[in-house]
């Protein structure tokens, strides 16, 4: 009996080696494969990033995971170099360790300038006055909220500031207001009411318009600066007056005075 277990662990043990050798090789020719398949993809890549703007940025791969580390001017080519490589093939994800380097600016004058390039965005292509964003900036970051009237503006406003030196990195919160035919006809009549105004015609001489005004479901909401409390409280009688309207909400700001709503 003892004879025929010993047979037996014997057996057993003989097939384990056997097993082993077999795996052995099958694992190192699995390892190989991922080698071969990472260089293909590094090499991929490399290429895809040959511009001259990505001179700085290095690449690695590992199990199909590429990391990208070095340094750009601006941060538009940051987000670029990820872009490009999220698109090659066979690259299951990206690890984006890019650092923007270039000019420092501090905050409160990286915010100024920005908002001040913001104002003007989009300007001659009749939109301008139907976008709102906000825009605040913390040790180089900016992030970007509001309302854009259309995707284009959304993506406007974020290559503007993606593109501006001293921008470390960007966060879009930007809201896009849903596509409706019957908001557009309201965004005409208030932009009609309001620029027609006598009291208001003033604002309408500034083409970054400084009345801005957002529509989502018939919902009116009025921001940017006005001289006085009067063309503020005119500015809402005439938003009031567009049929079709639901409500009306004025936020906006009088030169010198506390932010009030109506």
């Amino acid at each position: 009996m003892r004879s025929f277990r010993n047979g037996i662990a014997l057996a057993f043990g003989a097939f384990l080696l056997l097993a082993i050798s077999c795996a052995v090789p099958g694992l190192a020719q699995d390892a190989t494969a991922s080698s071969q398949h990472d260089q293909q993809i590094q090499s991929d890549v490399t290429h895809t990033l040959r511009n001259g703007r990505f001179k700085d940025v290095k690449v690695a791969v590992r199990d199909g995971i590429v990391t990208l580390t070095g340094t750009v001017n601006v941060y538009s080519v940051k987000r670029d170099a990820e872009n490009r490589v999220h698109r090659r093939k066979n690259v299951r994800g990206v690890e984006d360790l890019i650092t923007v380097v270039g000019p420092h600016v501090d905050d409160e004058t990286l915010r100024s300038k920005l908002a001040e390039k913001l104002v003007y965005d989009r300007v001659g292509y009749g939109t301008t006055a139907f976008n709102s964003f906000t825009i605040s900036v913390e040790n180089g970051v900016v992030t970007l909220g509001g309302v854009a009237y259309g995707p284009v503006d959304k993506d406007s406003a974020v290559s503007l500031v993606s593109n501006y030196p001293g921008v470390r990195d960007v966060v879009d919160k930007i809201h896009v207001a849903p596509l409706s035919p019957a908001d557009d006809r309201i965004r005409l009549e208030e932009a009609r009411a309001i620029y027609g105004a006598p009291q208001l015609n003033k604002y309408a001489m500034d083409p970054a318009k400084p009345i801005r005004i957002t529509v989502e479901n018939g919902n009116v909401t009025l921001t940017g600066m006005v001289n006085n409390q009067g063309d503020k409280d005119v500015a809402n009688i005439k938003a009031n007056g567009v049929p079709g309207v639901f409500k009306v909400v004025n936020l906006l700001q009088v030169a010198g005075g506390a932010k009030k709503e109506k």
